[in-house]
């Protein structure tokens, strides 16, 4: 087994723990998109395209509730802009690479991948091979995300559309949230983004309410730690 392999394979190993949530999430989307409508082709095509748990869940909802393409299509890029600072922190250790494999990497580089690899790079910055890392790590997260969903899909087909499952899709999220609550200034961001979120679903123009929601609690999230550090300085 050379370099590269090893290093491919201590990526897929290192991400596998973090996986175990990655399934009935990705088993909750495909029965959620099944559940509104899409067609199993449909529904696997965005998993591949957009790659993104979160991102793929909010496009579903905003799409059934009528939202335009402008509003979807910012509401699952303010979603995603995390990449951007995923890209800007490894970019010093991946800076070598050819275009062809930053594009590759780029494409894997999600939550799971991102938080192992970068200890790894730090631990290891001159190994040249290092992004297989990387790459294991985004690779096994997109398998188990790929094979899930399509669990989800047929599994959603079989249910009765009575019971109804998007009720999931909310419990999921506060299942993700559940450590955000043990700081005050989490509790009120949380608090102020559920609240506009909420209260602008029928006021808030073309469906924005995400967009809104997301733009003001960063302000105040802003504010709030200036405060904060103005105070205990």
């Amino acid at each position: 087994m050379n370099n590269k392999t090893k290093i491919f394979f201590k990526g897929v190993k290192d991400s596998s723990s973090l996986m175990i949530p990655v399934v009935p999430f990705g088993i909750i989307f495909g029965v959620f998109a099944i559940d509104l409508g899409l067609t199993p082709l449909t529904a696997i095509a965005m998993s591949v395209i957009i790659f993104g748990g979160a991102s793929q869940i909010i496009f579903l909802q905003l799409f059934s509730a009528g939202a335009s393409s402008l509003v979807i299509l910012s509401s699952v890029g303010a979603v995603n802009s995390r990449h951007l600072l995923y890209g800007t922190v490894l970019s010093e250790h991946l800076s070598d690479l050819n275009l062809t494999w930053k594009i590759i990497v780029s494409y894997f580089l999600v939550d799971q991948a991102f938080a192992v690899s970068n200890d790894y790079f730090k631990k290891n910055k001159k190994d040249k091979d290092k992004h297989f890392h990387l790459l294991g790590g985004g690779l096994n997260c997109w398998t188990i995300w790929q094979v899930t969903t399509i669990i989800g899909i047929y599994l959603g087909s079989i249910i009765p559309e009575k019971l109804g499952l998007s009720f999931a899709i909310p419990l999921t999220f506060l299942a993700l949230l559940v450590n955000d609550f043990r700081k005050l200034i989490n509790v009120i961001i949380i608090v102020i983004s559920g609240s506009i979120a909420t209260l602008g679903y029928q006021v808030i123009p073309f469906k924005a309410y995400v967009i809104v929601a997301a733009t003001v609690s960063l302000f105040i999230a802003f504010i709030l730690t200036k405060l904060m550090k103005k105070y205990y300085e």
